[in-house]
């Protein structure tokens, strides 16, 4: 089958073969018809985040298209439906064979580019927000990076929640398509820290969750604006891994607790619950357009190296997708 592979020579993204998906018991064969972009991607084209043992070494975590075939063992599927969801790997291929239990229906009312933008986004921000963070209505969570594919998921989490979003954004154009997600500030991390600004926004109370793809560079300041009993969900490293110092003191005189968090690495049976628990409560939202996927751009998957570059560049609005053709 057609599949983007990574040249390991040059780290460029090449269309060729790989070989066809096995199909087990309980898991289903997609024809894959859009995928989308991750940061964990440009990480695991440079060799830095190797899929899990088993998983495809094939880039891409999320992908919409067609079942072709239910394997023994599954219910509930048939050839033809329409299917969307995460992976640990081989989206950037032209099939994958993923569990029934981590498939979701697509509504008639999203397109496969935009039900491709979903699983990896919405799931992060629903298990970190919701699950790890506790949000809920009347509390506000902090979230950085507001204007990426996982910051616009969070955003409209929290509304639906009736909580309220704070987010950093670097430009403009990401601050207003923050705000009119339902974020009821945003906050150009480039003009100074960020803090004064949370805590006027709080009247000095603080925020109660904190979604952190930054890291080191935000500590301080993270200890700042969580209020009391507040959480510091970390999901990525953007701004470095190691802290020269740690007020610990803050950590327990507020009560404040941090958590680590990885998608990709979680337990199946955790990743399957995960599932279903999010698409209990958000595939009747995204049906009625409660809730959408951001989208930046739509290319071909033969245009893989500019969507690379696009996102590398931290340009995208929302996600990149690419559209998988022949």
């Amino acid at each position: 089958m057609k599949a983007v592979l990574v040249d390991e020579q040059t780290k460029m993204l090449v269309l060729g073969e790989a070989e066809e998906p096995a199909v087990g018991a309980g898991e289903l064969l997609v024809e894959v018809k859009a995928t989308a972009l991750n940061r964990a991607d440009l990480l695991q084209k440079r060799g830095h985040y190797p899929p899990p043992p088993g998983a495809s070494t094939i880039l891409g975590l999320e992908m919409a298209g067609i079942v072709l075939e239910a394997g023994v063992e599954t219910e509930g599927w048939q050839p033809g439906d329409r299917v969307f969801g995460l992976l640990p790997g081989g989206g950037y291929a032209a099939r994958v064979s993923l569990p029934a239990g981590m498939a979701m229906r697509i509504p008639d009312a999203l397109s496969f580019e935009e039900a491709a933008a979903i699983p990896e986004a919405f799931l992060t921000a629903y298990l970190n927000l919701v699950e790890l963070g506790g949000l809920e209505a009347g509390k506000t969570a902090l979230i950085h990076a507001g204007a990426s594919g996982v910051g616009t998921a969070a955003i409209q989490i929290a509304r639906e929640l009736g909580a309220r979003a704070i987010v950093t954004a670097g430009s403009e154009a990401k601050r207003q398509a923050a705000l009119a997600l339902g974020a009821s500030l945003a906050i150009d991390y480039k003009a100074g820290p960020f803090a004064p600004q949370v805590l006027e926004a709080t009247a000095g109370r603080g925020v109660e969750v904190v979604l952190d793809a930054i890291g080191a560079a935000y500590w301080t300041q993270h200890l700042e604006v969580l209020a009391m009993d507040g959480r510091l969900v970390l999901i990525g490293l953007m701004g470095g891994s190691k802290v020269a110092e740690a007020d610990l003191g803050r950590l327990l005189s507020r009560r404040i607790r941090v958590i680590g968090s990885t998608l990709r690495n979680l337990p199946l049976q955790e990743k399957l619950r995960l599932t279903a628990q999010l698409a209990d409560w958000a595939l009747p939202r995204f049906a009625d357009g409660r809730l959408r996927p951001v989208i930046d751009t739509v290319l071909p998957w033969t245009e893989a190296n500019e969507a690379h570059a696009r996102m590398e560049s931290d340009a995208n609005v929302g996600k990149i997708v690419l559209r998988v053709e022949g």
